[in-house]
């Protein structure tokens, strides 16, 4: 089990530093964006154009690059959406138990569709060197491509959660704390 721990720590760090860099890129994406309302409107008032299409999708495609790599940092500290109305009252082991079923019949399997369904079109799109359409846009390729990374990062972070989880079933019985709240949650 050692060896496990010590992939689910290389894929964490892996995982926290994307991360990190994509916190990074929020202060690139809100600098494009003030540039670009700024652009607007100075633009107007000195009549020349100051705005560019090229501008509006890089502010685009720093939000998907956000977005998409930050799905995997936010798996690992767990921040996606839960509906957590009898997860947060259980103990670490039902919890372990629910996010192994989590993740082997939920994240995998859907990581798994996306990038079975959608390598195909990204594929075609690097082929065809995919641009967008509006005058003076952004190569759309690249951007795609970060589908493919996401959810690899994803069920990489789905793996490291997985061994982590497995490990606090197999590893270490309930705490005296633990078996406390089972007893209250069940009026024992």
């Amino acid at each position: 089990m050692d060896v496990w721990l010590t992939i689910a720590r290389w894929i964490d760090r892996l995982n926290e530093g994307i991360g990190r860099l994509s916190t990074g890129l929020v202060l690139i994406l809100v600098g494009v964006g003030v540039w670009n309302v700024l652009a607007r409107y100075l633009g107007q008032y000195i009549q020349q154009n100051l705005a560019s299409n090229a501008l509006i999708e890089i502010q685009w495609y720093l939000f998907a690059l956000i977005f998409f790599l930050g799905a995997a940092y936010t798996l690992k500290h767990n921040g996606h959406v839960r509906v957590d109305i009898f997860y947060k009252n259980w103990d670490r082991r039902k919890q372990a138990i629910a996010n192994l079923i989590g993740i082997t019949c939920f994240l995998l399997p859907f990581c798994c569709l996306v990038l079975y369904f959608s390598w195909q079109t990204i594929l075609q799109s690097w082929l065809i060197r995919e641009m967008s359409p509006d005058p003076g846009g952004l190569p759309r390729y690249p951007i795609k491509s970060m589908v493919l990374v996401s959810f690899s990062l994803l069920i990489l972070q789905g793996l490291s959660e997985g061994i982590k989880n497995f490990d606090r079933l197999k590893n270490h019985p309930p705490s005296p704390t633990d078996l406390r709240s089972e007893e209250e949650n069940h009026g024992l």
